[in-house]
């Protein structure tokens, strides 16, 4: 099981603090650090010091770790042109020596749309959207040295593009899909994914959710094309502890009111973690991205990479 990290800056983090979780994650031996791409908190808590923005954020943290991959989960389509994050994900990619993954999405909490001036249109349009910028993003990848590419869409037109820079990774930084949407998101990760997450519901529910990207890679001919098969991962809410009274101490902000779907999290020993962790297994996941609430409790993290990561083969 490979396992890697992510965390919500927009809760309440600097930069400083990233750097710092992001380092003891590479020393303890986990795969990698993802991070939400969000401009706002989902509470009350106005998430102090503010926001920073995740690909200027991942830019710098690629330049300050040796080992770990660094990504969005996810990255929304309607906070950045395709063409210049297509530019943006390639150049952290040369920085960082080929270690960046892209998540992608429609989008979804409006209200940080509207505090900072961004559009948000319709669901249905943001996953035209997102569809176009998938197609895009991997097509300009993909374009051969010395040739240009050209795209004509609903809601973007690109004309001889030099399709510069190249990433590292080719034919591109892998490209993570992921949600509940039962329709489209499974036929988008079937199309354009190197990987499906399922974020941080039951197992039953990240089954089912299995079952329909699978049955969409089936349907579109991913295998027949010679594709790599998808990887599937799913989320994981987390806060465990050497005692229980530790571990509902860490659980406390899940209580509070958020705009965020209802979660499955993992509330208690390492042992019952290293349990999930293998009930995910058992239905198909080769990764997990663990969520963890709080930048300031280093001590958690220590935790899962010294009583969970050795009893997870592969992970270091």
């Amino acid at each position: 099981m490979r396992v890697s990290v992510f965390t919500e800056p927009h809760r309440g983090a600097s930069y400083d603090d990233q750097l710092r979780f992001a380092r003891l994650v590479e020393a303890g031996g986990f795969e990698g650090f993802f991070r939400a791409d969000h401009y706002q908190s989902m509470g009350d808590d106005p998430g102090l010091p503010g926001p920073t923005d995740a690909w200027l954020t991942l830019a710098a943290l690629a330049r300050e770790t040796s080992r770990i991959r660094l990504g969005t989960l996810v990255s929304s389509a309607t906070f950045r042109l395709p063409g210049p994050l297509a530019v943006m994900v390639a150049q952290v990619d040369q920085m960082s020596g080929g270690r960046v993954e892209l998540g992608i999405g429609a989008g979804w909490y409006e209200r940080e749309h509207t505090s900072y001036g961004i559009p948000f249109p319709p669901v249905g349009e943001r996953f035209d959207r997102l569809a176009e910028q998938l197609e895009i993003i991997t097509g300009l990848w993909a374009t051969p040295s010395g040739e240009t590419y050209s795209f004509k869409g609903d809601h973007y037109r690109l004309l001889d593009a030099p399709a510069l820079p190249k990433p590292v990774q080719r034919p591109g930084p892998p490209i993570i899909v992921g949600g509940r949407g039962p329709k489209r998101t499974p036929e988008l990760a079937a199309r354009y994914a190197d990987e499906f997450n399922m974020p941080f519901k039951t197992v039953a529910e990240t089954a089912a959710a299995y079952e329909r990207v699978t049955e969409a890679c089936d349907r579109l001919g991913r295998t027949e094309s010679g594709r790599p098969p998808l990887v599937l991962s799913a989320g994981v809410v987390v806060a465990i502890g050497r005692t229980d009274a530790e571990a509902q101490r860490r659980a406390a902000p899940l209580h509070i009111k958020s705009a965020l779907p209802p979660e499955d999290p993992v509330v208690g020993s390492p042992a019952q973690l290293v349990d999930r962790l293998g009930e995910f297994a058992a239905i198909g996941a080769t990764r997990v991205h663990l969520r963890l609430i709080d930048f300031a409790d280093l001590d958690h993290l220590e935790l899962i990479a010294t009583e969970v990561l050795p009893q997870l083969g592969g992970t270091r």
